[in-house]
């Protein structure tokens, strides 16, 4: 809303014309986001249902989240909401595609709620309605230009593939977001971690022509308006995160974790490259993503005929990856949080180079 009053305002005082600064508008957003969630926030999680714990989980402290306030991703992506339509300058596509986010968090604060939770086919399947809806608003309505990894030059990807391939990537990083949302502060450091270097991503390089064309990539004008939107969530859930450090006042429940994956996927889709993911979430597609592509697994090997025992390797692996680490190696929460931190900053720049700079 800014950018666009400012081509109106700047008539009466030559100032205004800053407003028009994607730079400054990015850490106004952030910054703005930041500061009403970290204040408001305490205001508001009274009114959010508790935690129920898991009691499966005891052992390696799945019932200490019981009785907290659960949820808080539908409060944090609220206060997010006025930066949003004040800092980023949405076009109509833009804000069709955050409309189908609100509705992924909208979803998941209703389970949160539920008395009893949803089953997994219901939330699949919204799940997949709302990757399916972003997925379409990002085509725009037709053929979409994208790049891979490994492969000199870009194609132009008919609508009818590339609807399905991206809401695939969009319905795996959410679930897998969702997966990771088992410690305190992880999986909101993770993503926030991906969503910065993200908007770093998509306003130095895919935004910037020359940049572009010096990785040999296809430059994309809206990336800078995606990289303002980034930022400004990333800046509302580091107000979240203040309060969620160990031991946690309020968790993000899945209204928060899904919200922050489908943005994660969403984010990587603008860049042209499908497979970016990969070099931002390493980590959270590892940690969340590895106990899905376990369960496919197992369920294709038993309609197979394999037996995969007790005492297979694939087996005796715990997902997600961070209860591997607590119940079997013995780590605490903030092990895990560093270690899991840690490796996905040194992960990141080694896939970038791979997937980005090797063509």
């Amino acid at each position: 809303m800014l950018y666009y009053l400012s081509q109106h305002l700047t008539r009466f005082w030559g100032p205004f014309r800053l407003l028009q600064s994607h730079a400054l508008l990015l850490a106004g957003g952030a910054f703005t986001a930041a500061i009403l969630t970290w204040v408001l926030l305490p205001r508001l999680w009274g009114r959010l249902p508790r935690d129920r714990g898991k009691a499966v989980c005891s052992d390696i402290g799945g019932m200490k989240s019981a009785g907290k306030p659960t949820g808080a991703g539908f409060w944090v992506s609220l206060v997010a909401l006025p930066s949003v339509l004040l800092f980023v300058p949405l076009s109509v596509w833009d804000a069709l595609v955050v409309a189908a986010l609100y509705a992924a968090m909208l979803f998941g604060y209703l389970d949160d709620r539920a008395e009893h939770p949803w089953g997994e086919l219901k939330k699949g399947l919204l799940d997949a309605v709302c990757a399916l809806a972003i997925a379409f608003f990002l085509a725009k309505g037709h053929s979409t230009l994208v790049w891979l990894p490994f492969w000199k030059g870009e194609w132009v990807m008919p609508m009818w593939l590339y609807v399905p391939v991206a809401a695939f990537v969009l319905w795996f990083t959410m679930n897998a977001t969702n997966c990771s949302d088992g410690v305190d502060g992880l999986a909101g450091t993770l993503t926030v971690i991906a969503l910065v270097i993200l908007a770093v991503m998509l306003y130095v390089v895919v935004g910037y022509s020359p940049v572009a064309r010096y990785f040999l990539i296809p430059a994309r004008p809206e990336a800078a308006r995606w990289a303002i939107l980034v930022m400004t969530v990333a800046g509302g859930f580091c107000g979240y995160l203040w309060y969620n450090a160990e031991p946690s006042k309020v968790l993000m429940g899945d209204a928060g974790s899904r919200f922050l994956g489908i943005l994660v996927g969403a984010a990587s889709l603008v860049t042209g490259n499908p497979a970016i993911v990969l070099a931002f979430a390493p980590v959270v597609i590892v940690n969340g993503g590895g106990g899905l592509a376990k369960l496919v697994l197992l369920r294709f090997a038993k309609k197979a005929g394999f037996d995969i025992g007790e005492g297979n390797v694939i087996r005796r692996i715990r997902f997600p990856l961070h209860d591997h680490c607590k119940k079997n190696l013995g780590w605490t929460n903030a092990q895990v949080l560093m270690r899991f931190t840690l490796l996905q900053i040194v992960v990141m720049p080694i896939l970038f180079l791979l997937l980005v700079k090797i063509r």
